[in-house]
């Protein structure tokens, strides 16, 4: 494969190109981790510094039939299923400038290399925030984001990723550069491009460019952390649900995450309110008022000893995970989520969306943890896990009659299957 590089090198620079052999080790396992094994390691890693270079590079890997693994900073580049035969890797971490910041129409707009926490830090000097929280913030790329739905708690009052997204740039299979939406919040020209591809692990195209609606900051913040018996737990979530309340973040906490977060026994509700200071108030009140009714303990954390908490949460999650672990993003209807949460040692369910995450270390615990979510409408996804237990289980878990019409659609963008090969449901 050196000639590929070296063929590659007229459309970069030398230094943009990084050949398997001269990797780190721990680099190479870590990209290892998204593929299936082979005696062919892919030849190089690509970084264009432009859209335009990026363009080139796909175009030229589309006329030689190469398999391309695009990524970001890697951070998630573990996640879903494993790619097949992959020839070169392209990465748009260097693709990263603030292209638009509209403070009045609340929108920004950002190329895809752009990590996550440098933008937040751009947007707060205007008051201002995305609604997404990642599961690696300190990671992950604004492109890498897109491309795997990766949120978590905010999804509460804020929906998704493909909610916060207004506009989409990316590069075709072919090299041809596409756009879809635009820079203004009310849109509704064109085709829903910006939903299709969020969360479609770069089978359809390489991400350039993204829109996103933007918010205010919040006045201030509080959390109410209840904990107690799965009974009453599950009673304090019903009532939240179907209440006035309305917080930012709220998640139902397996008891193994409540004693890492340093909290008494049981399961957690663990409650965020935003708004401005009386509101706040008034709600965290009430909450920790329900909680005490239904005789949970109860908590209101705020400023340094709140952060803390958000903060912990992801890593407590993500953080640490040993070689044998297996983390699976799941699903099931928010009533039987207390359910759920209560037969996984480690994990984590948002109260509205039922949608969620625990770790397993075993694959007769992911089968049993699939039927259980099935039971409830729902499913469960592996996320990270060896290289033997995905090819052992299938990573997805998809039951529904789609696979098709995504088949169709995989056919439509990439004709010739370069992009990240078999990472997708059903081997897409």
């Amino acid at each position: 494969m050196k000639p590929v590089a070296a063929y590659l090198a007229s459309i970069v620079a030398e230094n943009a190109i990084c050949v398997w052999e001269n990797l780190e080790p721990s680099q190479q396992q870590h990209i290892q981790q998204a593929m299936m094994a082979s005696a062919n390691p892919p030849g190089c890693i690509v970084y264009p510094e432009t859209q335009e270079q990026l363009a080139a590079v796909i175009a030229v890997a589309n006329r030689n039939n190469w398999r391309v693994l695009p990524c970001g900073k890697c951070s998630k580049i573990h996640w879903g299923g494993l790619a097949t035969g992959i020839d070169i890797i392209v990465s748009t971490e260097r693709i990263n400038q603030l292209i638009a910041h509209a403070v009045g129409d609340l929108t920004v707009t950002v190329e895809a290399g752009m990590q996550f926490s440098q933008l937040q830090s751009i947007l707060a000097q205007a008051r201002q925030f995305i609604a997404i929280d990642p599961s690696t913030p300190e990671l992950a790329t604004i492109g890498g984001i897109v491309a795997t739905a990766d949120t978590n708690s905010l999804r509460q009052s804020y929906g998704s990723v493909r909610d916060q997204l207004l506009g989409i740039t990316f590069v075709r299979s072919d090299g041809e550069i596409a756009k879809a939406g635009g820079r203004v919040v009310k849109n509704v020209a064109g085709y829903d491009l910006m939903k299709l591809f969020t969360g479609s692990y770069g089978t359809l195209g390489v991400i350039s460019q993204v829109t996103f609606r933007v918010y205010p900051l919040p006045e201030t913040s509080s959390t109410v952390l209840l904990t107690g018996t799965p009974e009453s737990i599950c009673q304090a979530a019903d009532t939240l649900r179907n209440s006035a309340l309305t917080p930012s973040q709220a998640d139902l906490l397996s008891s193994q995450l409540v004693t890492r977060l340093g909290a008494s026994g049981g399961l957690g509700l663990m409650a965020r309110f935003q708004s401005i200071r009386e509101s706040v108030e008034e709600q965290s009140k009430r909450l920790l008022a329900l909680g005490e009714k239904l005789g949970l303990e109860g908590t209101i954390y705020h400023q340094e000893p709140e952060e803390y908490l958000w903060q912990r949460l992801p890593k407590l999650m993500y953080g640490g995970v040993t070689d044998s672990a297996i983390t699976c993003k799941i699903g099931v209807l928010p009533t039987a989520a207390v359910e759920v949460v209560n037969q996984a040692e480690r994990s984590l369910i948002h109260i509205a969306s039922g949608v969620g995450w625990l770790q397993l270390q075993n694959q007769s615990q992911v089968i049993k943890m699939r039927a259980i979510c099935e039971s409830y409408q729902g499913f469960l996804s592996i996320l990270t896990a060896s290289n033997q237990i995905k090819q052992a289980i299938d990573v997805w878990g998809y039951g529904g009659n789609s696979l098709h019409m995504m088949r169709g659609i995989k056919t439509q963008f990439d004709s010739k299957n370069i992009l990240n090969p078999g990472r997708f449901v059903g081997g897409i």
